[in-house]
């Protein structure tokens, strides 16, 4: 397949319903790709990432795996990031932060032995709490972000 592709919504168009797309693009503005943060851009890229291979969303990977490509993240690290934890390739901090974005994106897994006081106390051993805070808007960013493109059936495909 060529990287030559077009993104078709094939149930919804969030966009006839303004107050939900001002929303997604107001947490876009302030927490997306191509906002200015606290946090490293590259781990904050892997974080987006690994959201959207959690909820399965072809038009965020489409647009996130080459948004890690461009923050100058490794190759490596963008490749593994499906089982992260199999490797050796993330520091201290990215490891919980990258925990901390799992449990939050998948909220109704959670038990007493990934209760979030103990992900949360992971992270304040590497964050700030306003690191900590962007840390949580860049996640529930791209949960909505995502929950939007599914709603909308936005799937890439070969442009004609």
């Amino acid at each position: 397949m060529t990287d030559n592709i077009q993104i078709a919504n094939r149930r919804l168009d969030a966009s006839r319903n303004e107050a939900l797309i001002n929303m997604a693009r107001m947490g876009a503005d302030a927490f997306g790709y191509k906002a200015e943060l606290r946090i490293d851009r590259g781990l904050a890229q892997l974080l987006r990432l690994r959201v959207s291979q959690l909820n399965n969303c072809t038009y965020c990977l489409n647009l996130h795996y080459e948004a890690a490509r461009e923050a100058g993240i490794p190759r490596v690290k963008i490749d593994t990031l499906t089982a992260w934890w199999e490797t050796e390739l993330h520091s201290e901090a990215e490891q919980a932060a990258l925990r901390y974005t799992e449990a939050l994106t998948r909220a109704a897994d959670t038990d007493r032995d990934a209760a979030f006081q103990r992900l949360h106390d992971a992270l304040a051993a590497h964050f700030s709490p306003e690191e900590m805070l962007e840390i949580v808007a860049v996640v529930v960013n791209m949960n909505v972000w995502t929950r939007i493109k599914l709603a909308e059936g936005a799937m890439p495909g070969p442009a004609d």
